[in-house]
């Protein structure tokens, strides 16, 4: 080949070369995204200004839906902490996973299974770096931490704020938030503890403090994950709104008329420094950030717990109140801004979905109960997810398009959420045959999982 020819085809193979790099190039970059899950403790489903708030100023992460998208129709997968919580790291209804564990306590000998699949687990196979900050509440002992179920390291509390270590442990007396509220020395009450991966660090843990130091923890970490040219996913998990509330000391008003909106507040202006910081590394079009709540408000706490409205109940319950939850989420780029989707979608399905969004490999200890969602996010596509269960220790309803059956007892009730989303009006008896049909399937789906059920984590 002449010289001239030579020069000629390897222009040729430069342009073909230079054809397909946007291709390749956004493969690699899809790859390489970068996952935040801010997942904060007892949060209603209106307790955000972009869900309808009238007195929570939530600006960062109201900006987060003005960029992103809002999920009107988003499910935790139990309507208390520690099930959540496994649902959302394992893909899994919480049965399968953690048994009929609902609530783990400083007595308790169990965690997660080391052996499941975490979101964690997932991607540290692909090399990212992943961090947990926050609360974990899926077993204390050393077995079941952060540490051993895909987290290179953790920094947090390893269950509720209220809870006291060692086991037995003396606290205050439960209720009397407004005395604490006032008092700022009392979160040493708590005995609560701190942790950095396996070991305590602080013993009580300052709970004035906690959330900003969460917070800086997480800026830590991403900086350093940064500095290493590493993709990151990182598990936030606030342990407020959960009380007892505290704030810092320069944010604290002893006399507010309403702590718990104080507390959202203090967490939105959170989000705010991980936005502008993702914005300072350029990060931003590489990063995406999913906000929610593990289930809804304790509304029996009054000014210290939050609100669903127009939803029924709350935290503890299998009312839409209990378990949709407010999700935003934000991603330059890839997440349409100001949309929004009132389709089915739950914390089970963002294991699945964000395999497929990032371009990780998936992989699990067994079946699976979430479902990849990556076009609904993406909006090429409706949500796949047409029903969903609702548990408790045990199935208790479940939804099938706008329909949902709930039954507790000999109790059944059937509600239209799509013309009654407070679910006010029992159409049980106007519609017998879809309230049977609905009951025999909720069983069936139930008898699967529970056929399917894996061995919780248990001490050696």
């Amino acid at each position: 080949m002449k010289l001239e020819q030579f020069s000629a085809f390897g222009c040729f193979l430069t342009g073909l070369f230079l054809l397909f790099l946007p291709t390749v190039l956004s493969g690699n970059d899809q790859a390489r995204l970068n996952v935040i899950v801010i997942f904060t403790d007892d949060q209603g489903y209106q307790d955000l200004g972009c869900f309808g708030s009238p007195d929570i100023r939530t600006p960062r992460i109201d900006q987060m839906a003005r960029e992103g998208m809002r999920l009107t129709s988003f499910y935790s997968a139990n309507p208390v902490c520690s099930a959540s919580r496994a649902a959302l790291l394992t893909g899994c209804y919480p049965k399968r996973v953690l048994a009929e564990k609902t609530v783990l306590f400083p007595r308790d000998t169990v965690g997660l299974n080391p052996k499941e699949t975490t979101l964690a687990d997932m991607f540290k196979g692909e090399g990212y770096a992943t961090a947990c900050v926050g609360k974990w509440h899926l077993g204390h002992h050393p077995e079941f931490l952060p540490t051993r179920q895909g987290f290179d390291s953790y920094f947090g509390i390893p269950y509720s704020n209220d809870m006291s270590h060692p086991e037995g442990a003396k606290r205050p007396k439960y209720g009397e938030w407004d005395t604490y509220w006032k008092d700022r020395q009392s979160s040493a009450l708590w005995q609560t503890p701190l942790l950095r991966d396996e070991k305590i660090i602080e013993h009580p843990v300052e709970q004035r403090t906690i959330t900003r130091r969460y917070t800086d923890e997480a800026l830590s970490f991403i900086r350093q994950s940064k500095d290493a040219s590493k993709p990151f996913f990182l598990y936030l998990a606030h342990s407020m709104p959960h009380v007892p509330l505290y704030l810092p000391d320069a944010l604290h008003n002893p006399d507010s008329s309403n702590p718990y909106n104080d507390v959202i507040e203090h967490i939105d202006a959170q989000v705010g420094r991980i936005l502008d910081l993702l914005t300072q590394l350029e990060l931003s079009r590489n990063t995406l950030i999913i906000y929610t709540s593990d289930n809804g408000p304790w509304l029996r706490f009054n000014h210290h717990g939050g609100k669903a409205l127009p939803l029924r109940e709350g935290k503890g319950t299998t009312f839409e109140g209990g378990m949709r939850v407010p999700c935003v989420v934000w991603g330059p780029g890839r997440i349409k801004p100001g949309s929004e989707s009132d389709e089915i979608i739950s914390t089970i399905d963002l294991l699945p979905t964000l395999s497929s969004i990032t371009g990780t490999e998936l992989y699990t200890n067994g079946p699976i109960d979430g479902l990849d969602q990556s076009k609904m996010l993406l909006g090429e596509g409706p949500s796949v997810r047409h029903e969903f269960l609702y548990y408790t220790r045990e199935v208790q309803a479940i939804r099938q398009g706008q329909y949902k059956l709930r039954k507790t007892g000999k109790n059944a009730e059937l509600f239209d959420l799509a013309n009654d989303i407070g679910e006010k009006q029992n159409i049980a008896k106007k519609k017998p045959e879809l309230a049977q049909k609905l009951l025999l399937r909720m069983q069936q789906l139930d008898s699967q999982i529970t056929a399917g059920m894996r061995p919780i984590g248990t001490l050696k």
